[in-house]
C-alpha cells in the first residue's frame, strides 16, 4: 500500500518511544495494528485522546453533528422519548419502570448531553424528573470536561464499565461516532489466504537515531478473525478477491457489544458512525480498506505519522454489529441513514420553519448550514444508524426514527 505523505511529522516522541518499547518486548518484534491504534489513541497519558489540545470540534481534527447546534440532540430527544413511553406503555402497572436510563459511550466535550438534558427539561420535564444519564468516558482529558459543562444537571453520573451491574439497565445505550474509533486488526490476502498486518520497527540508514515504523505480514494472531468472517459468511479465499487486497476486522466492536448486551435489562442500543453493511465493506473493489487519518481537518491514510496527534478511524461494519448484536441477546429493529433518522424525528419541520422566524441574513444563513449539515448525504446525512433492542414486552413496533419521513 502507497501511504499519502505529509510535509510534516507531528508525532509525540515519548509515545513513539513506549511504541518501541512494547514491539522490542515482543517474541517476534512486531505488534498487531490494533495495539498500534490503541496505543496511538488511548495510551493514558499520550495516547490522542488523551491530551490537552482538544481534539473535537472547529479548533480540533473534526466536526462532530453536536458541533452544529444544539438540533441534533434534540431531534434526537423526541426519540429518547417515544422510548420511555412504549417501555412504560408496553409493560403491566406493577412492571412498569420508574427510572430510564440514557447511557452515552464515549460523550466528546459534552455538547451532546447538555443540549439534550436542557431540551427534556423544558420540553419533556415528566421524563428529566425519572432521568438518570450514565457517561462511559475513557479519557480523563474529555471527563473532565464534561464534568465542568455538564456539573449544574443532578441526574448525570460517570461510570465504568464495570461498575454498572449486569442485567441493570432499562433505557438507551447510545454513542455517536464512537465505534470508528475502536482499534481495529489489518489484514492482506495473499495466494487466497488471509494475512495478518503487523507492526514493527526500522532504523533508517542515514539516520541511525531515527526510528521508522513499518508493516510486515504474518499469520493472523487470533482466531477469532476467522470466526468473524464465518459469522459474516464472507469467503476472502474466493478468487474475486485478488493478492494485495486488505481490510479491516473491528473484534473490539463486538467486545463493546457484548457488554452493552451484558448491561441492558430492557430498552434499545441506538448507533450512530459512518459505515456500511458488510457486502460493501468488503467488496473487491475496496481493495485498499476504509482506515482513515484526520489531522487538522485534513484526512489521508498514513497511520505512521503524526502518531498520538491525529486521529486514526475505520468505518463500521453494521452487519458485524447486528449478527454479533443477535448472539448477545440484541435484536434488530433496523437500520437506516441519519439524514432520513432526523428527518423522521423533526428536523424537517425545522427546515421548514427557517422561513417563518424573523432572523438577519447572517443569522438565518448559518441556520441553515447547520440544519443541512446534518442531512448531507455526502456528509454526516451519510452515516448509518442502527438502533436494537433488547427485552421489550411489546415487538413488532417501527420506532419514529425508522419511519419514512412523509
Amino acid at each position: 500500500m502507497t501511504f499519502q505523505q505529509s510535509d510534516i511529522n507531528d508525532s509525540n516522541p515519548e509515545l513513539c518511544d513506549l511504541i518501541c518499547a512494547r514491539i522490542a518486548a515482543t517474541p517476534q518484534q512486531r505488534i498487531t495494528f490494533a495495539e498500534y491504534m490503541d496505543l496511538a489513541l488511548y495510551h493514558p497519558q499520550h495516547g490522542y485522546y488523551n491530551r490537552d489540545r482538544p481534539s473535537i470540534g472547529k479548533s480540533g481534527d473534526f466536526i462532530t453533528s453536536s458541533d452544529w447546534g444544539p438540533d441534533f440532540a434534540e431531534v434526537l430527544a423526541e426519540q429518547f422519548v417515544e422510548m420511555w413511553e412504549l417501555l412504560v406503555s408496553g409493560a403491566l402497572e406493577e412492571d412498569r419502570p420508574q427510572n430510564f436510563a440514557i447511557v452515552e459511550m464515549g460523550a466528546g466535550r459534552g455538547i451532546f448531553a447538555e443540549n439534550l438534558l436542557q431540551y427534556l427539561q423544558q420540553q419533556h420535564p415528566d421524563l428529566f424528573k425519572k432521568l438518570t444519564y450514565i457517561i462511559i468516558e475513557i479519557s480523563p482529558i474529555l471527563q473532565a470536561e464534561q464534568q465542568q459543562i455538564l456539573g449544574k444537571f443532578q441526574c448525570i453520573k460517570w461510570c465504568k464499565w464495570e461498575e454498572i451491574v449486569d442485567n441493570s439497565i432499562v433505557g438507551c445505550f447510545f454513542s455517536n461516532e464512537l465505534v470508528d474509533a475502536l482499534p481495529v486488526h489489518q489484514f492482506i490476502v495473499e495466494q487466497d489466504k488471509v494475512k495478518e498486518i503487523y507492526i514493527t520497527t526500522k532504523t533508517t540508514i542515514n539516520q541511525p537515531k531515527e526510528i521508522n515504523f513499518v508493516e510486515v505480514v504474518g499469520e493472523v494472531s487470533t482466531p477469532k478473525i476467522t470466526e468473524y468472517f464465518e459469522l459474516l459468511g464472507v469467503d476472502l479465499s474466493a478468487n474475486v478477491y485478488e493478492d494485495g487486497y486488505r481490510s479491516e476486522v473491528n473484534l473490539a466492536a463486538l467486545d463493546w457489544m457484548s457488554r452493552v448486551g451484558k448491561k441492558l435489562q430492557q430498552g434499545y442500543l441506538l448507533t450512530i458512525d459512518y459505515g456500511h453493511p458488510a457486502h460493501r465493506y468488503y467488496n473487491p473493489r475496496r481493495r485498499e480498506g476504509t482506515l482513515q487519518c484526520y489531522y487538522r481537518h485534513r484526512y489521508h491514510n498514513n497511520p505512521y505519522i503524526n502518531v498520538g496527534r491525529q486521529d486514526l478511524t475505520a468505518h463500521v461494519n453494521f452487519t458485524a454489529l447486528e449478527k454479533y448484536g443477535e448472539l448477545c441477546g440484541l435484536d434488530v429493529l433496523g437500520f437506516t441513514q441519519q439524514a432520513l433518522f432526523v428527518m423522521a424525528l423533526g428536523l424537517g419541520d425545522r427546515i421548514a420553519a427557517l422561513s417563518t422566524n424573523v432572523w438577519d441574513v447572517a443569522t438565518l444563513l448559518r441556520r441553515r448550514e447547520a440544519l443541512h449539515k446534518l442531512i448531507d448525504p455526502m456528509g454526516l446525512g451519510g452515516f448509518g444508524v442502527l438502533l436494537q433492542s433488547k427485552g421489550l414486552k411489546e415487538k413488532g413496533r417501527i420506532l419514529k426514527g425508522l419511519r419514512v419521513p412523509d
